[in-house]
């Protein structure tokens, strides 16, 4: 494989040109980026004027909102998230973590992990790290068209530790390999280019260092440096001093609500990957997570255990009834237990609630276990109503899989297609037996000539069905046997010989039927 390397320019005057490049087009992007939501308000303001109808108005602040979104993505790519602390981090755990998102991808894409020195720590700011691991996942996989493959890989040495991602993808074409991450440059259609600049901004940020290599219809490959720490003094979720406000009573239950814009914007800076999927999530399960999140921290802090365990029960079957991705709500859980322990923290420095360590202790165990037991009956019920609308198809496949058809009153046929094993012949047999008792059917055709595959126990079975049907005052004809089945029934001395007619085609069997029928009524 011959990789096209991205590259830097070496020379003060080549760097200084390089710079004013970027910058121009950075410009330039900006007015692009900006300057078409904004010719489309001033056009739908202009309409208002003649019309005054709410669609103008909704398309002309839509329009706003994909301007502002803009700026706010240049904010936040040139600006760091100076809250964040640093801490220590695992890549493996959070690739692991965040590759689990795809899983709805995982049908088609083959993920190949090689990680070679797990339990190594990298000192950063995590939610950025996420939130750029995931963009470079998510980039992956849609440079895979089709069916393909992506490895990703970790090792460490003394200084520093290395992560790659690699897809076999459409790859980057050498000329514009060298813009990679510059802002509003993208090879992709709809792209504006904010994803990969915002994950070279934090990779320069976090004291790491990134390379691309690339080639047309061979794939692509991200590799990221940082250098390894062995400080013990960073800790891996460090608590964060919160800008809070006290209460009168002191009451935790009022704290949490005096304080509940504070503790939703500290929810959606945890949950980096989980905040993109909030209003997808409202879209199609109508759940409002950051509401939701507030009711259940309610619940847990007053301890009320039924309203827990009633409210698990719900989210699981909304989650279920929409297909939504379980790997989102369990990175959104973990995101409000960790934003709960450092409201309490706060909450402790302000008014030295948590006192002795039995009181912390027991005040962790009556959390930890409220937030497991949400958890448990939250998968409970989202199992229970997956298995029970699995078990509601399955019912329907089977009852599809035995279609029987009525001809006349009297007459009705059974086309039977695929392959007929001994689980499907029960089923065919039980749901013939009780049709032909409740329709009082007299003569029953059934058409073999969709059938793939039938070995001697099928066939043994459906001769022992046809001996019930006789009993039943029905009488049977068989049409389209295949050579393939009638070799199979000679080896084995099967006969449906005095058991039912047989007829070469299921036209054969219906014309004569039906020709019996219109004597029986002449007559």
């Amino acid at each position: 494989m011959h990789w096209t390397e991205n590259s830097q320019p070496s020379r003060k005057s080549d760097v200084h040109l390089s710079q004013l490049a970027s910058v121009g087009q950075i410009a330039a992007g900006i007015a692009h980026e900006v300057k078409n939501p904004l010719t489309a308000v001033k056009g739908f303001l202009q309409l208002l004027k003649e019309r005054n109808e709410q669609k103008y108005i909704e398309i002309a602040q839509s329009e706003l909102e994909n301007a502002i979104a803009v700026l706010q993505n240049l904010l936040q790519m040139s600006k760091p998230d100076l809250e964040e602390p640093f801490v220590s981090l695992d890549l493996t755990v959070e690739l692991e973590s965040l590759t689990q998102l795809f899983q709805d991808q995982f049908y088609r894409v083959t993920v190949v992990k090689h990680f070679q020195h797990p339990g190594t720590f990298i000192v950063c700011k995590k939610n950025q790290i996420k939130k750029a691991l995931f963009n470079l996942l998510k980039n992956a996989f849609e440079a895979i068209p089709d069916k393909g493959t992506i490895t990703i890989g970790q090792s460490a040495s003394e200084s520093e530790v290395t992560i790659y991602i690699q897809d076999n993808g459409s790859g980057i074409p050498k000329k514009k390999l060298e813009l990679l991450g510059t802002p509003f440059f993208t090879t992709k259609e709809n792209g504006t280019g904010m994803g990969l600049t915002f994950v070279f901004s934090v990779i320069h940020q976090n004291n790491g260092t990134i390379k691309v290599e690339s080639e047309e219809s061979v794939g692509t490959k991200f590799t990221i440096s940082f250098p390894l720490t062995k400080d013990d003094s960073v800790r891996r979720e460090a608590a964060v001093l919160l800008q809070l406000e006290r209460t009168e009573n002191g009451s935790l239950k009022e704290f949490f609500e005096h304080n509940r814009s504070a503790f939703e914007e500290r929810l959606l800076a945890e949950a980096v990957n989980v905040r993109e999927k909030i209003d997808e999530i409202m879209a199609i399960g109508n759940i409002d997570l950051v509401a939701n999140a507030h009711k259940l921290v309610l619940y847990i802090v007053e301890g009320r255990e039924h309203e827990v365990v009633s409210f698990a029960r719900t989210e699981g079957i909304s989650w279920a009834k929409h297909s939504l991705t379980l790997a989102f709500k369990l990175e959104w859980i973990q995101a409000v237990r960790r934003v709960m322990w450092n409201f309490l923290y706060n909450y402790d420095l302000m008014n030295d609630y948590l006192g002795s360590k039995e009181q912390f202790y027991d005040l962790e165990k009556r959390i930890n276990e409220l937030m497991d037991l949400f958890l448990s009956h939250f998968f409970m019920s989202y199992s229970q109503f997956k298995d029970n609308l699995i078990r509601a198809q399955q019912e329907i496949v089977e009852d599809l899989s035995v279609p029987i058809i009525p001809v006349t009153p009297s007459t009705a046929i059974l086309p039977l297609i695929g392959d007929v094993d001994l689980h499907r012949s029960a089923a065919i047999e039980d749901k013939v037996i009780s049709h032909l008792g409740d329709r009082r059917i007299e003569s029953l055709i059934i058409d073999l000539s969709g059938v793939l595959k039938m070995e001697a126990e099928v066939i043994v079975r459906l001769i022992r069905m046809i001996d019930g049907i006789k009993m039943m005052g029905c009488q049977t004809t068989i049409t389209g046997l295949r050579p393939k089945t009638v070799k199979i029934m000679i080896s084995s001395d099967l006969t449906f010989t005095h058991k039912a007619m047989t007829k070469g085609t299921l036209q054969q069997a219906l014309a004569e039927h039906l020709l019996q029928d219109k004597d029986a009524k002449g007559a």
